[in-house]
């Protein structure tokens, strides 16, 4: 049976008459009666008493009539949802991050996401790039924040900003005070706390010391990224990491390397030709609005963002 059918027997129920419940369905009294007619025939069961002068429902059409009921208040409840989801009143969405951008970006991106569509659950995951693009392939992720170098066809990138790698040390290091560039030949007598080699970021760290023959010295190795940062804020130790961590982070500064590292393209990933979700939409343009911000403020800084329009109440950005 079509939903229609069910809407139209409930109105003859409600109306007890086919004329009346055919004006009040905007259809004709012979369309209304075929309908319920053939209702009847696939069900194989009379579910309305035409003898008396007002329609009622049989026996079976009574029984039949409260799961109508149910049906369609289902469907509407459903058609409603659909309206919520749309407009974001509800939903989900599941994004993730390679490592690096779990200190610095993440925060700024989520949380000015959840100020805006506060009703939408959002599952975070950290996760390498291969992992990453696995997840998004079999939609177990509807979008991701990674490097823009993925290897699958399947994975469609949009640029959102370029990253800088840079010293990062202590307010409270030796080079705290420096105003100048810190060259990389000097990193042979600075002690360096760094990600292990299972990070690009480390990839990418090491290629740039062979290409200028530079041997560092390495006093720390760790795959924990939150682990550097405490590790640097609290020693004399430095670090290799985007220059937006040693922003955002309390405690620590970055000055530029020369020659500098090659800026890395930072990418939205999403599977390619797939149906987008509106939350997945809605996470794409907020991205894009924080890249921009983070662009004009030379770098990300959470207190910077929420004196921003994005952490303000759509009657206040007015």
């Amino acid at each position: 049976m079509l939903p229609r059918q069910l809407r139209y027997l409930l109105a003859v129920l409600e109306h007890r008459n086919f004329t009346r419940a055919a004006d009040a369905l905007h259809i004709s009294q012979p369309a209304l009666s075929q309908q319920i007619k053939q209702l009847e025939d696939r069900l194989g069961a009379k579910l309305l008493d035409r003898s008396g002068r007002f329609i009622v429902a049989t026996d079976a059409g009574s029984v039949y009539a409260e799961y109508a009921r149910a049906a369609n208040h289902d469907l509407e409840a459903g058609r409603r949802a659909i309206h919520d989801v749309e407009n974001l009143a509800r939903g989900e969405l599941r994004v993730g991050f390679t490592p690096t951008f779990m200190a610095y970006l993440v925060g700024p991106l989520i949380s000015a996401f959840n100020f805006s569509y506060p009703s939408i659950v959002i599952s975070v995951h950290e996760m390498t790039l291969d992992d990453l693009e696995v997840a998004i392939s079999t939609d177990e992720l509807d979008l991701g924040i990674a490097f823009s170098t993925v290897r699958s066809s399947d994975i469609k990138c949009e640029v959102i900003f370029n990253e800088q790698l840079k010293l990062v040390i202590s307010d409270q290091h030796a080079l705290s005070t420096s105003k100048h560039d810190v060259s990389v030949t000097d990193l042979s007598n600075i002690s360096l706390a760094i990600l292990s080699r299972d990070f690009a970021t480390r990839s990418q760290i090491d290629e740039h010391f062979r290409a200028h023959h530079i041997t560092p010295r390495v006093a720390l190795e760790t795959n924990s990224l939150s682990a550097i940062v405490e590790i640097i804020r609290l020693s004399e130790l430095a670090t290799i990491l985007p220059s937006d961590v040693g922003l955002q982070q309390a405690g620590l500064t970055s000055l530029e390397l020369t020659p500098k590292i090659p800026e890395r393209s930072i990418a939205l990933l999403s599977r390619r030709g797939a149906y987008e979700r509106h939350a997945a939409t809605a996470f794409r343009k907020i991205a894009r609005e924080v890249v921009t911000i983070r662009n004009e403020q030379n770098g990300i800084s959470l207190n910077r963002f929420k004196r921003n329009s994005l952490y303000k109440s759509p009657d206040e950005r007015l």
